[in-house]
């Protein structure tokens, strides 16, 4: 069988498939269905300094091949996470990599901080698609400066390895990665949502309360596997976990292909919820049947140079 291990800034996981952020809530709603500690990691659902409600409804809307979603970051806060939900998780042998969510970059660093006193999280991913309050409530992640400065702000406070969440609705995504890499990060996520909205027609008005929503799902794939492709072969030390569309085995090989180490599933878990599993096991198949001893053999093998 081959080799799953995957390596985040000399943090092992035992294999490359993990849960994207806001999808399979703290770590443990999942457990009648199958057992989080057989992932690579679960991913938090985004936390914020202090407790939140999110957005008022409707939040949630389907749409062709995808999901609009405008939930607002609902969650316990960090503190009660830490002290509530990790020693639980802990217990019954979840990897947990914190994703955390702030307005302004100090308030990034002190979360990170945070995180260093507890052993339970063993990485720390930034959402920097949030909004910075000091700037008017422009994203972070649409902007070189912003990136890096966070970053490197979550780089000094936080002692284990740091994950950023690139967004993808930028002009050029390596610009970003390569802020967030030049400041410290040890991997990126690409990517986080695209921006969307939909029109009630009956109502004659925006189907989702905040009017844009982020869109996932299928949909968003082909997107995704291109920045994947791009970040991956501008940057090729670059240490890569795929998220955009990822619903079968072979959408995932798409994006070890394209330059991804690992895959975060996270949409298609409310049409499959065992679908992480189905990708683990269909990874180790498909390297049995080529002949390669370890996954990491998959990455970047779609890359070609441009003439």
């Amino acid at each position: 069988m081959a080799e799953m291990t995957l390596k985040i800034g000399g943090q092992a996981f035992k294999n490359p498939v993990f849960t994207a952020s806001g999808t399979f809530g703290y770590g443990d709603e999942y457990e009648e269905i199958f057992d989080p500690a057989l992932l690579g990691a679960v991913c938090s659902k985004g936390l914020t300094r202090f407790p939140r409600e999110g957005n008022a409804p409707p939040r949630l809307m389907e749409t062709p091949a995808g999901l609009l979603n405008s939930v607002g970051l609902q969650n316990m806060g960090i503190e009660p996470f830490i002290r509530e939900k990790v020693p639980q998780l802990v217990e019954k042998g979840i990897s947990i990599i914190a994703n955390i969510a702030g307005h302004s970059t100090e308030e990034f660093a002190e979360m990170a901080y945070l995180c260093n006193e507890s052993p339970g999280i063993l990485a720390v991913e930034l959402n920097v698609s949030c909004p910075n309050v000091k700037e008017g409530g422009m994203a972070f992640g649409i902007r070189h400066q912003s990136v890096s400065e966070i970053t490197s702000a979550c780089r000094k406070a936080l002692q284990k390895p740091l994950i950023v969440k690139l967004s993808p609705n930028v002009t050029d995504i390596t610009e970003m990665a390569e802020a967030a890499l030049e400041s410290g990060a040890d991997a990126l996520t690409v990517a986080n949502t695209l921006l969307g909205m939909a029109i009630d027609v009956e109502k004659r008005a925006p189907a989702i309360h905040n009017v844009f929503a982020g869109l996932s799902g299928p949909a968003v794939k082909p997107v995704a596997l291109r920045m994947v492709y791009q970040v991956k072969k501008a940057f090729p030390h670059a240490v890569i976990l795929a998220s955009g569309g990822i619903v079968s085995t072979r959408d995932a090989l798409e994006f070890f292909m394209a330059g991804a180490s690992g895959v975060q599933i996270g949409t298609g878990l409310f049409r499959t919820p065992d679908l992480p599993l189905r990708i683990i096991r269909g990874l180790e198949e498909f390297c049995d049947e080529n002949g390669m001893r370890t996954v990491s053999g998959l990455t970047g093998l779609a890359i070609k140079e441009m003439s």
